[in-house]
């Protein structure tokens, strides 16, 4: 490696570090994890993805879409934020590098195929919409709802505007002014870290965050009091249930193992079942319930020889203290009041342990799909990234290789306390645009987020979470797009109308998006068989300018008098044998007392069994009426098909011709021009 190429890298490593820093911790955040575990998808990932990867300028790490498909996947089954979560969102970041690995050893690349790009747009603009929206409550500085319903998260925060925090939506709004105003001027000024230092410096110095911790006898409004206590004994409630459960769980796979009688085994699933549902009933409650006690604001009354007290604003006595004070958690035997916004927090300083992640059969089939769309998804944004850029470069991308090299990287990051990763858009623009050469630029990214790690968290202790929010936002407004829609309905009307219906299901299921897209897929295959099950089959007629064209869309007429050239358009095979043999035997029926059906074969690529058969079938029919079946344009597979099955010699081969012109001259000599 020369000397120019090492410095270009280490230029490119360090302005990629200046984003990567600030966005592993926003999508940290926006997986429903703490922002560390971003700091720790953002070392060891990254360097695997760049050493084993096929395309050595696609950055590895975080990114958006795949950190809220993982909070919409694990959220249902633990608590945001719980130690339980934690280790379900790394366990699954191992089936997904599993998964990919897989894909890659037995060259799946192609899978990519599977979904179509209108289907593809609409998904990413439907999870580029709730991913934004997700953020709302940081900007506003509220509590999650937690409804269990994109839908109806945002209807509760819209309910709840007058109760948002003003200092937390300026912070936000300034960010996004921020970023909108350098992108668009000053494309190559790290915006994001600057966004980030900024908001981290202002926050100390008005001290955005404001929190106490007292004992919740101190607040004097007894029906607050109640509802908070309430608050907390349903959280020991469902600490509890999910205890029992993940107990429960491992008396699952010990009975299985144990080949226990099926009637038992499905006892133990219905408990299961039963206490999911509970826990996810409680949460429900729970978190209503805290939406309930922080729009009750409170302020504080100092006495002079006791305890200050907390009254409900619209009871406080004359000496209340000005500023408003709302709840936002309990912790232990207290109770956590904030009178600010909320900020990153204290970071855990230091290198991830070396941990075994979780390994729960159970949660595993549960996470299963999520788990397969994951891995879908992440795949072909990394590819289609890595293609874009490969286009500039003119290197060539192995998708196969790749698929390792992504697998890899979620399977070691998984036992370094890492959750999904996969291939950033943003991230390998900026080392594109830096003069990035190798992937050595990657390892040295990963360096530098090492050095934060070791030396710099609590620096970053005062950043707001308003401004991680909308650095957010900002990213994922980006990823929308209308046009690929608009000009798919141009193209196949069908396509752009499993887009549309992708969008609307992914928002519907929300935030379970990635039964979305398994809709776009299922609909996008039912389409394709449809047309294929109902093929084109048009008689043809000759345009004034000498051309072919088809008599349902010209007014021209048939070629001949005495007979009829079909023309049929799809290969024909066992789910269009019977639209052809309706296409044929319409024709004979319309056009009473032909003698002949020629149909011209150029648009058929093959033939299987049941087309062969119904080709022979049709040939004995037309025969048995008095009307020739002859063919043309037929390509080599599908004539060495026909001539293998001996069909060509029933047929006659002075009925087959090998050019579409002879064949209409031929069939004009020997049928119109005798008499009838």
């Amino acid at each position: 490696m020369s000397a120019a190429t090492l410095r270009a890298d280490v230029v490119a490593g360090i302005t990629v570090a200046m984003v990567l820093v600030p966005q592993s911790m926003a999508y940290a955040l926006l997986a429903g994890l703490p922002v560390v575990y971003g700091l720790y998808a953002a070392l060891l990932p990254v360097v695997i993805g760049a050493l084993f990867g096929s395309f050595n300028l696609l950055h590895t790490g975080p990114v958006v879409m795949l950190s809220i498909m993982s909070l919409a996947a694990v959220a249902p089954l633990a608590a945001v934020g719980s130690d339980e979560f934690i280790a379900l969102s790394i366990m699954l970041a191992l089936m997904v590098g599993v998964l990919r690995l897989l894909m890659g050893l037995f060259r799946l690349g192609g899978i990519i195929n599977l979904v179509s790009h209108p289907v593809l747009v609409g998904f990413t603009n439907a999870a580029a919409l709730i991913i934004a929206f997700s953020q709302l409550r940081f900007i506003l500085n509220l509590p999650s709802p937690g409804t269990g319903s994109f839908i109806g998260d945002m209807t509760e925060l819209v309910g709840r505007l007058d109760q948002a925090y003003l200092p937390a939506v300026v912070f936000a709004v300034v960010t996004g002014v921020l970023l909108w105003t350098l992108a668009r001027w000053l494309p190559r000024m790290p915006a994001v870290l600057l966004a980030v230092v900024i908001g981290t410096v202002a926050s100390a110095a008005i001290d955005f965050e404001q929190t106490l911790t007292v004992p919740v006898e101190q607040v004097a409004d007894a029906q607050t009091r109640a509802m908070i206590d309430e608050f907390g004994q349903t959280r020991v409630q469902i600490r509890e249930l999910s205890t029992q459960a993940a107990n429960l769980r491992t008396e699952i796979r010990s009975a299985r193992a144990a080949d226990v009688p099926a009637t038992e085994l499905e006892a133990l699933r219905a408990e299961l079942t039963v206490m999911e549902v509970r826990v996810a009933q409680l949460r429900r409650e729970n978190n209503a319930r805290r939406l309930d006690i922080h729009g009750q604001p409170l302020v504080k009354v100092q006495a002079a020889d006791a305890a200050p007290r907390f009254y409900r604003q619209d009871r406080a006595p004359a000496n209340a203290a000005p500023g408003v004070w709302r709840f936002s958690g309990v912790s232990g035997a207290e109770i956590k009041l904030a009178a600010g916004g909320e900020v990153v927090g204290s970071i855990p300083q230091g290198l991830p342990d070396f941990k075994v992640p979780m390994l729960d059969w159970n949660m595993m089939l549960v996470l299963l799909p999520a788990a397969f769309v994951m891995a879908l998804i992440g795949f072909m944004e990394a590819t289609s990234i890595s293609k874009a850029v490969a286009t500039q470069t003119r290197q060539r991308i192995d998708t196969n290789k790749e698929l390792l090299g992504q697998g890899l990287a979620n399977v070691v990051g998984a036992f370094f306390q890492s959750y999904t990763v996969s291939g950033s858009f943003s991230r390998t623009a900026v080392a594109a645009r830096s003069g990035a050469q190798t992937g050595l630029y990657a390892v040295v990214s990963a360096l530098v987020t090492l050095v934060v790690l070791l030396f710099l968290t609590g620096s970053l202790y005062h950043l707001p979470q308003s401004v991680l929010a909308m650095i957010v936002m900002m990213a994922v407004f980006g990823l929308i797009r209308v046009r690929p829609i608009i000009q798919a309905w141009k193209v196949q009307r069908s396509d752009a109308i499993a887009g549309i219906v992708t969008f609307a299901a992914t928002l519907a299921f929300a935030p379970d998006i990635a039964n979305g897209i398994l809709v776009g897929m299922a609909l996008t295959a039912a389409m394709f068989l449809l047309r294929t099950m109902r093929p084109r089959a048009t008689v043809l007629g000759r345009m004034p300018d000498g051309t072919l064209a088809g008599t349902d869309l010209h007014a021209v007429e048939p070629l001949g008098r005495n007979f009829v050239a079909l023309r049929f358009d799809r290969s024909l095979n066992y789910l269009n044998v019977a639209a052809f043999e309706d296409s044929v035997l319409e024709v004979i029926a319309h056009h009473a007392g032909i003698r002949a059906l020629l149909v011209i074969a150029s648009g058929i690529n093959e033939v299987d069994a049941s087309g062969e058969e119904k080709l022979r079938e049709l040939q004995r029919t037309l025969a048995a009426q008095g009307v020739t079946l002859m063919l043309t344009s037929l390509k080599a597979p599908v004539a060495e098909t026909l001539e293998r099955s001996g069909l060509l010699e029933q047929i006659g081969r002075d009925n087959v011709y090998p050019s579409r012109e002879e064949a209409v001259a031929q069939a004009r000599r020997r049928f119109d021009s005798e008499s009838v």
